[in-house]
């Protein structure tokens, strides 16, 4: 089970986080990865815990003010990428060329989407994973295992329908070692949280309950 933990644009500690990312997947075994602002890649990725970017545009160097650049990322120390991310949406087109933008710098890839039927065409653009995450759930008290466990296991179905080496990541509403155990149980290979930890009072007593179970 991969754990990937999204600071978004919460007013948190990065390194404090990163750090207690780091350690707790040193002592529990448990992949774990944390995606803070693009400013705070390079400081994350110094903790040496697993650092993704939030988000890469799918241009290459020229001139595109304001981008986000693949290949900058990578430099800065990131091995991964969220792309699709329900507060980050792209077209289609888009979709394609980020991931093609991030293949081209080495980073793995991740890309979001709202349901079954979504999963299916983002499975057809051929990243690493494929994240279902319904809106209406991200930041909530309530995972999508628990409240739509169905949406899962057909986010599941649909993607090895398309491609069976296309992982499957559970997202919106994540918290806790039981949310993380029942999105297993339902085919997902890895979680994608927010708030449950940059959020915590403890970051690393709240990575510490959502590894306990694994």
């Amino acid at each position: 089970m991969f754990i990937l933990v999204n600071l978004k644009a919460y007013p948190c500690d990065p390194i404090e986080v990163a750090t207690a990312a780091r350690e707790v997947s040193e002592e529990s075994g448990v992949r774990i990865a944390v995606s803070p602002q693009a400013a705070d890649i390079a400081r994350v990725a110094e903790t040496g815990v697993e650092t993704w970017a939030q988000h890469v545009d799918p241009n290459g160097h020229g001139s595109h003010t304001g981008s986000t650049l693949a290949e900058a990322v990578a430099e800065a120390g990131a091995e991964g990428t969220l792309i699709n991310h329900s507060e980050k949406r792209l077209k289609l087109a888009d979709i394609d060329g980020s991931v093609r933008a991030a293949e081209r710098a080495g980073l793995e890839t991740c890309v979001c989407a709202n349901n079954p039927a979504q999963i299916g065409a983002a499975a057809a653009l051929g990243p690493d994973s494929v994240a279902v995450e319904p809106p209406e759930l991200i930041g909530g008290d309530v995972s999508v295992a628990t409240a739509d466990p169905d949406i899962v296991e057909d986010a599941v179905e649909a993607a090895e329908s398309v491609d069976e080496n296309v992982e499957v990541f559970c997202g919106a509403g994540i918290s806790s070692g039981d949310d993380v155990e029942a999105a297993g149980d339902l085919g997902a290979t890895g979680i994608l949280l927010a708030s449950g930890v940059a959020k915590a009072d403890d970051p690393r007593a709240a990575l510490e309950d959502l590894v306990e179970p694994l």
